[in-house]
């Protein structure tokens, strides 16, 4: 999915310097998908922010009702696009991935998201 998200305010938790030990570093960071304010993009299709790091790589929570449907075509730029489908069954125009499934779409690829029975689907964009 094209990463045209703005940065969203919400609950992503860091690490500094004065961290307490436990084997987290500065920097290491966390957030909760419930504490990530939902931000609709197409009817149906709701988009949660997770992280957003210095060099554009940014982490996100899709949700999917049941019937839905990318509005377009969705390109992979300016980087590649990493899936895994937490829940349900995500499909990509082509052919049907149920949970537990991984997709690596390169940069320049595309495809239209859809879903017949509802999903969940985490992504990260590795490079912006």
């Amino acid at each position: 999915m094209t990463n045209t998200t703005q940065p969203t305010t919400h609950t992503t938790h860091t690490t500094d310097a004065a961290a307490p030990a436990g084997g987290q570093v500065p920097g290491y960071a966390w957030a909760a998908v419930q504490d990530a304010p939902a931000r609709t993009l197409f009817p149906g299709i709701r988009l949660r922010s997770l992280w957003s790091g210095e060099n554009g790589a940014t982490a996100h929570v899709v949700e999917m009702d049941p019937g839905a449907c990318w509005e377009g075509i969705d390109v992979h730029e300016p980087g590649p696009e990493e899936v895994f489908v937490v829940s349900g069954v995500f499909n990509d125009g082509e052919r049907d991935y149920p949970a537990g499934t991984f997709l690596h779409a390169p940069a320049g690829s595309s495809h239209i998201p859809q879903t017949t029975t509802g999903c969940t689907i985490f992504v990260f964009y590795p490079e912006g």
